[in-house]
């Protein structure tokens, strides 16, 4: 599908993307080759901590220590790349495309192995620890907040849509209200928007969303977004579809097809639900 005209809001924040700094998912470009025992590698370990490969960062320790070494395995194996525990290019290659705010290991569970593993709920559940692991109801109402244009509201509209034509959710919008604020409620935010997740500028992070209960889809205002594939631009219904499965309950998955697996390149369309998102939901909700 071609890119549509974009509004002055989308067109603001495409040449945003030309002109503000660079993400520092591009600066780990320059760990290649960086093995056990080398120093200065911090800017690794945040990102490995910031996704869930490191459960604590100490910001005075940048060597290339056994703990570190163990991350990087892990996310090898997550992203089915050679599980050399090293930072070769492929590992760095990987992390530097966009992807979803969420981490991939939460609270100590990995859900991405479920790609290997029998579907069960354990293996599905967002927050499975936190109180809300699914919601009630397949009736959900969402709300657009904080000035959404028009035109991206078609997009999330489109995304909704996916979702239901698949499973049993029903998707209603209604207009913003201070007592009431739907079950969903998805806005535009710029770095630290005071969630605890900040979002990066142009590339990196996208978009992060909160589990049943929560409902908060956030995207990046600092990124290129449009309607299908353009170059140097994000397909805003493609990362919307991933949110959304965060919002049902889904964590990340491993199986690159899926819509829930954790990056999306530029230029790039994935709209189409896996047979492991369909899985997902009918292990949290029942078929």
């Amino acid at each position: 599908m071609a890119a549509v005209a974009l509004p002055t809001f989308f067109f603001i924040i495409f040449l945003c993307h030309s002109l503000c700094s660079s993400s520092d998912f591009e600066s780990l470009k320059h760990f290649v080759g960086y093995v056990k025992g080398d120093h200065g590698l911090l800017p690794v370990k945040r990102y490995l901590h910031r996704y869930g490969y490191l459960d604590t960062l100490d910001l005075n320790n940048d060597k290339f220590d056994g703990e570190l070494e163990s991350a990087i395995i892990t996310y090898q194996l997550n992203y089915h790349l050679d599980t050399t525990g090293i930072l070769d290019s492929d590992t760095l290659s990987k992390m530097m495309v966009p992807r979803c705010g969420v981490p991939d290991i939460i609270k100590g569970s990995n859900t991405m192995k479920r790609g290997t593993k029998t579907f069960n709920n354990s293996l599905y559940s967002f927050f499975f620890r936190d109180r809300f692991v699914k919601w009630n109801t397949t009736n959900l109402m969402y709300v657009f907040i904080d000035d959404f244009p028009s035109e991206g509201m078609d997009f999330i509209e489109q995304a909704f849509v996916i979702w239901s034509n698949k499973t049993p959710f029903i998707f209603s919008e209604i207009d913003y209200d201070y007592e009431y604020h739907g079950d969903i409620r998805i806005g535009f935010f710029r770095g630290d928007h005071g969630d605890g997740y900040p979002f990066d500028g142009p590339g990196g992070t996208l978009a992060h969303a909160f589990s049943p209960g929560d409902g908060r889809i956030h995207f990046d205002a600092d990124e290129a977004w449009t309607n299908g594939a353009s170059p140097h631009m994000h397909d805003m219904v493609s990362v919307s579809v991933h949110e959304i499965g965060h919002v049902l309950g889904l964590g990340h998955s491993s199986i690159k097809d899926a819509i829930m697996y954790p990056t999306i390149g530029e230029n790039q369309i994935k709209r189409n639900l896996h047979p492991d998102d369909l899985a997902g939901i009918n292990a949290l909700y029942g078929s």
